[in-house]
């Protein structure tokens, strides 16, 4: 239990942010859970506005052991683990963490069922969870085995030092290299996706070709914003569509793809607490590599062209990692 005494007059949720150093939406979680009081009073409210030298207590959750509501049968692949972080590579329609539409066992309960050490900052139910992928996406994620670490973590998220270059395959082969800057919001028509509009969010995109050459068309994406499913929309709006995406691509018959062919292939960020700049690869599963297989030179593809074009085609641009266009 963790006790600050107010020197400033600012919001509930504002004075937590900033002395806690996590997010405001992870504060209103706190606060909404009854974590939070004032002069041992419960506060319910982020925009309440303590006094000067009132104290207040905030109880980080604990972790309660796991609930055997879903049977836990799979494992996950760890690429590194130390006292602070876990960071593994997900296997696709893995889900992130429970949530009530959820009727399978998700990465949460098998980090709990494995006895790991989470931090709480965002609760029991997402325990660990700095950062997410969809259900069909796979690929390097890292999780926090602490509140310090999951507080120096999100603050990379949120100013974008921490980021991942993902691997996609499509339908259509891409021109050229190219940058995305479109704005995203709900679209209007169908509640499930998101849409480029004019009103939306500022979101950035960059897209690398990687290979093309008989029906393959493997490229390179980096994001510059998180918009939910930033990559699809974009590639939509320029009329491609990733293998398997039958949200914003195509239903064939002939499609025999489960999942939508997207990889968190690297993933970089400062490690919380050494300080050095670290980078991970998710090595690609047996149903992207299989797609690369259909051509002849897959191990020319996956061993040489792969890490050659990516490390060639970004470079960092103050921190962070920027389409290398010329």
């Amino acid at each position: 239990m963790d006790e600050i005494y107010v020197d400033e007059i600012l919001r509930l949720d504002q004075i937590l942010s900033k002395k806690l150093n996590i997010s405001r939406n992870q504060v209103a979680n706190l606060i909404k859970d009854a974590n939070v009081k004032i002069n041992d009073k419960t506060i319910l409210k982020s925009s309440f506005t303590p006094k000067f030298n009132d104290k207040i207590t905030i109880n980080l959750p604990q972790i309660s052991p796991l609930k055997q509501t879903q049977k836990v049968d799979f494992d996950v692949e760890i690429i590194y683990e130390d006292e602070d972080i876990l960071v593994i590579n997900k296997q696709s329609n893995l889900v992130v963490h429970p949530a009530p539409s959820v009727k399978e066992a998700t990465l949460v309960e098998w980090l709990k069922d494995k006895n790991y050490m989470l931090s709480t900052i965002n609760g029991e139910f997402r325990a660990g969870i700095v950062h997410r992928l969809d259900k069909g996406t796979s690929g390097a994620m890292v999780v926090a085995k602490n509140n310090k670490a999951h507080a120096a973590l999100s603050k990379q998220l949120s100013d974008k030092s921490m980021g991942r270059i993902y691997l996609a395959c499509l339908d259509l082969p891409l021109k050229q290299n190219l940058l995305i800057d479109k704005p995203i919001g709900r679209n209007p028509n169908n509640r499930l996706k998101k849409a480029v509009i004019s009103d939306g969010r500022v979101a950035k995109s960059a897209f690398l070709n990687i290979y093309s050459d008989a029906g393959l068309n493997l490229v390179a994406a980096k994001l510059f914003t998180g918009r939910t499913h930033q990559i699809r929309v974009h590639l939509a709006s320029i009329n491609r569509h990733i293998l398997g995406d039958t949200l914003y691509g195509f239903k064939s018959e002939n499609d025999k793809i489960p999942r939508v062919m997207l990889h968190a292939y690297l993933l970089y960020f400062t490690h919380p607490t050494t300080g050095k700049r670290v980078e991970f690869v998710a090595n690609l599963w047996s149903d992207f590599l299989n797609l690369i297989d259909k051509d002849k030179n897959k191990e020319q593809i996956y061993e040489q062209i792969l890490p050659d074009t990516i490390s060639g085609g970004f470079r960092d641009c103050d921190g962070w990692m920027c389409l290398n266009i010329t």
